[in-house]
C-alpha cells in the first residue's frame, strides 16, 4: 500500500506527457484513458489493502491480548531502515529472519520469545525501518506494524554506529517515536556494527549517547545488552509491584474516610 500510494499522485505528470503526444481541439490524448485506468486500478487496490490491513490489526489485538494473559513483557526493536535490527532478532533469539542489507528488508511484524539466562522469557518483536521525512501517507500503510509498539514494555533503538549520518538517523526515530506518542515507553539505545568502527570511537560514541555497543554478526558482545535489558525489565516490574501497592493503599485510606 505504501508503494501504491507513492506512485498514485507521480501518475499525473506521466499521463500529461502522454496526451501531448497526439490529439487536437476536440480530441483526447492517447495516454488519458490509460491513465484513468491505471489510477482507478490503484484506488482499487488500496482499498482492498486496507480492508486486509483492519482484519490483520484484528487479529494483532487478539495476540497482544494473549501476551497479556501470559503476563510476558515485551521489548520491540526500532531504528533507522537497515540499522540491523533484524540481525539482532537473529542473534538474540536464534532465528532466521530475513535480513538482507537493504532498505525495508522487514515490512512486517516478527515476533520471537527471548528467554533470559535466569530463565525469564520475554516476546521480542521487530518492526519495519523508519526513514527521515516519512510521509504521513506511507506512516498510516506502516500502522498495522507500528501499532505493535504501542504494547512494548521497552523500546530497544538500534543504530548503525557507521552511518555517516548517524545523528540524523537517530533524530528522524525520535521524531516518528513523538509523532506515534511512543516517548512514554523506556528505551535502550544501542549502537550496532561497532566492529566497523574504531574501538576508540565506539565508546565515544557509547559515553555520547549513554547506549551500549554491540555488533549483531558477533555474539559475544551481546552479553552486556542481555543483562542490561534483563536488569532494566526487572526494575519495571518492581515499580509497577510497588505502583500497585500504593494504589491499593490509598484505595483503602479513601473507604475508611467513606
Amino acid at each position: 500500500m505504501a508503494q501504491l500510494r507513492y506512485l498514485l499522485p507521480r501518475l499525473s505528470g506521466h499521463g500529461t506527457n502522454l496526451s501531448r503526444l497526439g490529439g487536437g481541439i476536440g480530441t483526447r490524448g492517447p495516454g488519458e484513458t490509460k491513465l484513468e485506468t491505471d489510477r482507478r486500478r490503484i484506488r482499487d487496490r488500496i482499498s482492498h489493502l486496507e480492508r486486509e490491513l483492519s482484519i490483520i490489526a484484528r487479529h494483532q489485538d487478539q495476540r497482544r491480548a494473549r501476551r497479556v494473559r501470559q503476563a510476558l513483557p515485551v521489548i520491540s526493536i526500532v531504528g533507522y531502515t537497515n540499522a540491523g535490527k533484524s540481525t539482532l532478532l537473529n542473534a538474540l533469539t536464534k532465528s532466521q529472519v530475513a535480513a538482507d542489507d537493504r532498505v525495508f528488508e522487514t515490512l512486517d511484524t516478527t515476533s520471537r520469545r527471548l528467554r533470559f539466562p535466569h530463565d525469564r522469557e520475554v516476546i521480542i518483536t521487530d518492526t519495519v525501518g523508519f526513514i527521515r521525512d516519512l510521509p504521513k501517507d506511507l506512516l498510516g500503510a506502516f500502522r498495522t506494524t507500528l501499532e505493535e509498539l504501542r504494547e512494548a514494555d521497552i523500546l530497544l533503538h538500534v543504530v548503525d554506529a557507521s552511518a555517516a549520518d548517524l545523528e540524523i538517523q537517530i533524530a528522524a526515530v525520535e521524531t516518528i517515536l513523538q509523532d506515534l506518542e511512543l516517548k512514554q515507553i523506556p528505551q535502550v539505545r544501542i549502537f550496532n556494527k561497532c566492529d566497523r568502527i574504531p574501538d576508540d570511537h565506539a565508546t565515544m560514541l557509547c559515553r555520547r549517547y549513554k547506549a551500549i555497543g554491540i555488533s549483531a554478526v558477533q555474539p559475544e558482545t551481546l552479553h552486556p545488552l542481555i543483562r542490561h535489558l534483563e536488569q532494566a525489565l526487572e526494575r519495571l516490574r518492581s515499580n509497577a509491584g510497588t505502583g500497585a501497592v500504593q494504589q491499593s493503599s490509598e484505595m483503602a485510606a479513601l473507604a475508611s474516610r467513606s
